[in-house]
């Protein structure tokens, strides 16, 4: 009768190969929770997204996206220390006194990024013409949408929406006397076209 004689090299191997395949098993068990765990979150990532993320480009986000219909009661403060104002006769100029009647702005979103100026007192809107005289409508129209856009400073700027002089925009200014610059002259980066919302509580 023959009998089996274990080494002692082929015992150490045995035991060798045990605790080699103990440690896989052990590496395959603690990989399996992270694998679910990121198959979950790739699963869950779709519901997660949200749309708005994509529509913003750039380095500083410049326009506000008023929902249609929103309606705010401001006084705007120029860069040039003036509160704009539209009188009964429908004039644009700028005031110092911060209690002028005719200053008192109704500024209501009519799409998005786009708004209309109105005088509370005066019940003018804010406008500019194709030829980009500042002043004030009786009836809104297309020379009243004006596109509203935060800009790096935080004053606010206010350029026609619908005509541009050379392919580039027109903005609503006043000049150091607080006189309604032409349009056609301003730039985005002239601060006489830059102006503070203030709300009136």
């Amino acid at each position: 009768m023959c009998k089996w004689k274990v080494t002692k090299g082929a015992s150490a191997w045995f035991r060798l190969s045990c605790l080699s395949l103990l440690l896989l098993l052990l590496l395959l068990c603690s990989a399996l929770p992270v694998a679910c765990h990121d198959a979950h979150r790739a699963v869950r990532a779709p519901r997660g997204t949200n749309s708005s993320s994509s529509a913003v480009v750039g380095r500083h986000v410049r326009s506000y996206n008023h929902l249609t219909g929103d309606v705010r009661k401001r006084k705007l403060f120029s860069y040039q220390k003036f509160f704009l104002r539209i009188d009964k006769n429908g004039k644009v100029n700028g005031t110092k006194s911060k209690d002028d009647p005719y200053s008192t702005l109704e500024i209501k979103s009519v799409d998005v990024g786009i708004v209309a100026i109105k005088g509370i007192q005066s019940n003018y809107y804010l406008a500019i013409n194709k030829k980009g005289v500042v002043y004030g409508a009786k009836d809104f129209g297309v020379d009243c949408k004006l596109i509203e856009r935060i800009e790096e400073n935080r004053y606010n700027t206010y350029a026609s929406a619908e005509w541009r002089n050379r392919k580039k925009p027109m903005f609503v200014g006043l000049m150091a006397n607080g006189k309604p610059m032409r349009a056609k002259k301003t730039r985005r980066k002239n601060t006489a076209t830059h102006f503070l919302p203030i709300p009136i509580v």
